[in-house]
């Protein structure tokens, strides 16, 4: 018989929770106590005492070590336990028939290992009518440990029992497991009284009489502190509060159809008085073997606060049982193995028909009842998602979507959105139409946007109500905008199809597409000036492609003097006969003294032999708006430029093509400074990729997974 430490530690991970050696200890010596009990009814009480002495770590007394010890008075090690303890993946306590043991495959004990360099074990057994006493002294690197590294004698102790000491925590658990807090500070006696309260409270209840009048005592000793003495028990449990049974559906994951028989999961809710109960926090867990395994309290109490303080006074602890969750826990007993989050039908790698989301389906409206604290009402958070959302009950049931305490008005509004772009995502499928009607759209006519507007409403036609997903048309939209962009810079429209003979108008299509030509803010209101930047769609005025001088604010005040046209006229002739008749593309205004002015250049447009106009239209608008204009912010918007006719002025973008200047605007004659300039040259794809990134933001925000490809169409 071997025990392989260097094998087991390979193949056994360690655990993340860091009490894991101190509820192994304990366990084991329950576990040993009710083997007594079940061959000697006349056995004392259980009886075990926990000590934890904290020690310097080598010769820096800022760094603490700790020693830990744990002696029982249970059945000792004898010839069966060892060959239990020899055998890692051992079915001895399988066999006992031992109501209230712990099945185990012996892979608690290779926890000892992982945190501990050094182990010491005493045990004093019956051996027929004498006591016989083994010992093991365990001491790094050694890689295994057989029969014949114990020793045995003739027992001069009168108590049956085993100590098992260990020693010198190892530092890399100490840093990656208790993340280097001060062990003191988490393992005194107080603080694992608590823990095992906790812990153990389903298993010690269980075991009702079987323990008798049992006494776990707690002792921790520091060198620089007070010792601490304290115990658990058997008259310190309480009574559980509320025991109630649900059902979770499970589905065969070949054919996905429901199985007949669900899983059922018993929810135990102990409410603690907060004055005789001083517990560190509150406990929702999932649980096996009667031991909590996957804590899950933030999912009903969302803060740090809420879960580290009394509930209404009262702390809770609520476990959650199942057969199922027994027989999925895994070794290191801090996790379930093989529960996916939600059910997929025909997943292959799927191996059970249960989620953790059938599961949380059937507990939740439980625990959400325990734990609530009494001031929360869920028809304020249903207020405000209706009034700011448009979010109804009727959408709430239609969704199966449940206002939990916690949920902000916001999360609530994202979920039933959510579900509700998922069923308009499988749909899409039916869209087979889509290609002609946006490569058909001509950005310059009429119906243009109303267009485009119907075109985005079809990936929300499976809505009930168009309240229901503003927000996610909203995003549906934009992504088609910056497709119908994308073709047109790149002469992909139907209406760019024209024979050699015709006057072609891209410049005017990728205009339109940015804002009307010809029109104003006071006339439109649904434009994509968010196209530049999302800022710009708030300014107090825009203007496309009109005469400068019938430019006004809200309150009628003329921003520009009567001969501002004459000058622009002057300027524009300056240029070649195809812009001479051009204002500013697009103008956009701030009553804080802020201009962009916009102007595209159609593919295959030099944009460099037009860097002169921005800086002409920026003195010509300052001085003719009596110098109320000071802060100008230009954009060149085009595929073509000659870097080399830009000058040193001109700085590249770190990322795309783009270039950009940003200096002050002087008078050429007095040297007066007179604003502020910053201009941008920028490729019609760079424009392309920030949107895209912006829209791409909101739809992950969403998880609407909305991707209008070329190659789609």
């Amino acid at each position: 018989m071997t025990l392989d430490i260097r094998g087991s530690l390979k193949n056994t991970k360690l655990s993340t929770n860091p009490y894991v050696v101190f509820e192994e200890l304990l366990s084991n010596a329950i576990d040993s106590y009710l083997i007594r009990k079940a061959s000697d009814p006349h056995a004392p009480d259980m009886q075990v005492d926990i000590e934890v002495i904290f020690v310097p770590a080598g010769l820096d007394e800022n760094q603490e070590d700790m020693i830990i010890s744990c002696r029982d008075n249970g059945c000792g090690l004898g010839d069966e336990q060892l060959k239990a303890f020899l055998t890692k993946d051992t079915s001895y306590k399988d066999d006992l028939s031992i109501s209230g043991i712990g099945q185990c495959k012996g892979a608690g004990r290779i926890q000892f290992f992982h945190h501990f360099s050094e182990l010491l074990l005493e045990s004093t057994y019956q051996d027929g009518e004498s006591l016989t006493e083994r010992k093991l002294h365990y001491l790094e690197p050694q890689k295994q440990i057989e029969a014949e590294d114990f020793s045995s004698a003739s027992g001069s102790r009168v108590k049956v029992g085993t100590s098992i000491t260990l020693k010198r925590l190892r530092p890399f658990v100490h840093a990656k497991i208790m993340r280097g807090d001060e062990l003191s500070s988490l393992f005194s006696a107080s603080d694992l009284k608590k823990n095992v309260l906790v812990t153990f409270i389903q298993r010690l209840i269980g075991l009702d009489s079987r323990l008798g009048d049992f006494e776990i005592k707690f002792s921790s000793q520091h060198w620089k502190k007070d010792t601490q003495n304290t115990s658990l028990r058997r008259s310190d449990l309480p009574s559980v509060t509320t025991v109630e049974a649900v059902t979770a559906n499970e589905y065969n994951p070949a054919s996905g159809e429901s199985v007949a028989d669900p899983q059922s999961f018993k929810i135990s809710h102990y409410k603690l008085d907060a004055k005789q109960y001083d517990l560190p926090k509150n406990s929702i867990a999932l649980c096996a073997k009667s031991s909590p395994v996957k804590d899950i309290t933030s999912r009903y109490l969302r803060t740090k606060t809420e879960q580290n303080n009394p509930v209404g006074e009262y702390h809770h602890i609520v476990l959650i049982e199942s057969d199922y969750l027994d027989l999925r826990v895994n070794e290191q007993r801090d996790d379930f193995e093989y529960i996916a989050a939600e059910f997929v039908p025909g997943d292959m790698f799927s191996q059970d028909g249960i989620s953790y989301a059938a599961i949380f389906e059937a507990i939740d409206p439980v625990i959400e009842k325990m734990v609530t604290p009494a001031d929360w009402k869920k028809e304020t958070v249903l207020k405000v998602v209706s009034n700011q959302f448009g979010i109804s009950e009727e959408m709430l049931r239609d969704t199966s979507t449940r206002i939990v305490y916690g949920d902000s008005p916001l999360a609530v509004a994202e979920r039933v959105l959510k579900k509700y772009q998922e069923r308009v995502i499988s749909e899409t499928a039916q869209i087979v139409s889509l290609k002609d009607e946006i490569t058909s759209a001509e950005p310059d006519s009429e119906d243009f946007r109303e267009k485009i507007n119907e075109l985005s409403w079809k990936y929300t036609a499976s809505l009930k109500n168009i309240d229901m997903a503003n927000l996610s048309q909203l995003i549906v939209r934009r992504a088609a905008i910056v497709q119908i962009l994308d073709l047109a810079c790149g002469k992909g429209l139907a209406m760019q199809n024209v024979g050699s003979d015709a006057r072609r108008k891209d410049e005017r299509i990728i205009h339109s597409i940015f804002f009307p030509m010809r029109k104003d803010s006071a006339e439109v209101t649904d434009h994509d000036i968010w196209l530049l930047s999302e800022e710009y769609h708030y300014y107090d005025y825009i203007a496309s492609d009109m005469p400068l001088s019938k430019l006004t604010w809200d309150d009628g005040n003329k921003i520009f003097s009567e001969d501002i046209d004459q000058g622009v006229q002057e300027i524009l002739e300056k240029r070649a006969d195809e812009n001479s008749g051009k204002r500013p593309d697009i103008a956009i205004f701030s009553k804080e003294g802020s201009v962009i002015i916009v102007e595209f250049k159609a593919p295959g447009v030099q944009m460099d032999e037009h860097i002169g106009d921005l800086q002409e239209y920026a003195y010509l608008l300052n001085a003719k708006s009596a110098g109320k204009l000071k802060r100008f912010y230009g954009y060149l918007i085009g595929d073509s430029v000659n870097p080399l006719r830009l000058g040193g002025s001109w700085t590249k973008f770190p990322m795309g093509n783009g270039w950009f200047q940003s200096s002050g605007l002087i008078d050429p004659e007095s040297g007066m400074k007179l604003g502020e300039t910053y201009y941008e040259i920028l490729h019609f794809n760079d424009v392309i990729d920030r949107a895209k990134k912006r829209i791409g933001v909101y739809q992950g925000k969403l998880n609407l997974k909305l991707d209008f490809q070329e190659e789609d169409f």
